[in-house]
């Protein structure tokens, strides 16, 4: 078995190709994310400095919660900051697009903690019920909830995003190939939004279970709904920080989850009969684009670029390495 070799001839600007990752809506979502913080602030600010005038722990503790989610929020706004001014810095190898998903798994764990805390919270309550004054809770819950439809809706994915790109056609073996030449068939995630809708929505639901519990306890002297809808919350956000987790964790050990189908269509496009692929990694480097390094074994003497037409169809593919061994006979 010999390894065809090629001298690589051209400029080093035909040579040259971009490393940027970021997702189609990159602008966007930072631009969604900044107001929304500032929507939660003024919220927080309103609430405190109100509970702290009239006396209402109720508004100030609220005030506090609110913070905590402006908090998480902070983190993905400072992510797609960051990502998009280094966007250019040939340090981040294979670009700065991963970073909303260490993002998205950083306030993961923060979303964890705040649940285990609602869940600690409403235990103690259980135990030691507090007096409450329906009316005053009941209006703030309704305001936070206003809050954080409005939230929600600046956050709001569409999930009809589509990528655009760049060319490469390097006369060499180990090749890279950028195509955005056609609209990205499939739905692009970005986790990094993701992890801001979900702190929102967690709030929202926090605001409907206490609206919920408090009408109850209000009508029927339930008081043991407010501390029990505490613990239900609690659990389900639980959940969705945990789903966060395993997605944005996959994606930072670039750990192929189930149900990806690209590595086979990779597999479908280059092998036949006679080429065969004897080594394949394909990881995500960004929201919607996809790298790869194909290793193909064949015995006739073809070079990286034929290998590269067959997955131009591939259009989640943004960056791929393509290496050519011909197997000679013995």
């Amino acid at each position: 078995m010999e390894r065809e070799t090629d001298v690589m001839s051209g400029s080093s600007d035909a040579l040259t190709h971009s490393h940027v990752f970021l997702g189609s809506d990159h602008q966007r979502n930072e631009r969604r994310i900044w107001l929304v913080i500032a929507l939660t602030t003024v919220m927080m600010v309103i609430e405190i400095g109100a509970g702290s005038l009239y006396g209402s722990m109720a508004l100030v503790a609220d005030g506090w919660h609110m913070s905590t989610h402006a908090s998480a929020m902070l983190i993905s706004a400072l992510a797609y900051l960051y990502a998009r001014r280094h966007a250019h810095n040939a340090r981040f190898t294979f670009g700065t697009g991963k970073l909303g998903d260490l993002a998205g798994f950083a306030s993961a764990i923060i979303l964890a903690m705040i649940a285990l805390l609602m869940a600690w919270e409403s235990l103690l309550r259980l135990r030691n019920p507090v007096v409450i004054d329906y009316r005053e809770a009941i209006a703030i819950a309704v305001v936070g909830l206003l809050v954080n439809i409005a939230s929600a809706w600046l956050l709001r994915d569409d999930h009809a995003h589509h990528h655009h790109g760049h060319g490469h056609d390097h006369g060499h073996h180990h090749d890279h190939h950028h195509d955005h030449d056609h609209p990205h068939p499939h739905s692009v995630s970005d986790n990094n939004l993701r992890s801001a809708y979900i702190h929102v929505i967690a709030d929202a639901m926090t605001s409907v279970l206490a609206i919920v519990a408090l009408l109850l306890g209000s009508r029927f002297g339930w008081t043991f709904l407010d501390p029990l809808m505490g613990i239900v919350g609690g659990l389900v956000i639980l959940q969705w920080s945990w789903s966060l987790l395993r997605s944005t964790g996959g994606i930072l050990l670039d750990f192929i989850p189930p149900g990806e189908e690209l590595p086979e269509e990779i597999r479908e496009a280059i092998e036949t009969d006679s080429d065969r692929i004897t080594d394949l990694h394909v990881w995500q480097v960004g929201p919607g684009h996809h790298a790869a390094i194909v290793a193909v074994a064949t015995p006739e003497p073809r070079d990286a670029a034929f290998y590269k037409a067959r997955l131009a169809d591939l259009h989640e593919l943004s960056h791929v390495t393509v290496e050519v061994t011909v197997e000679r006979a013995a």
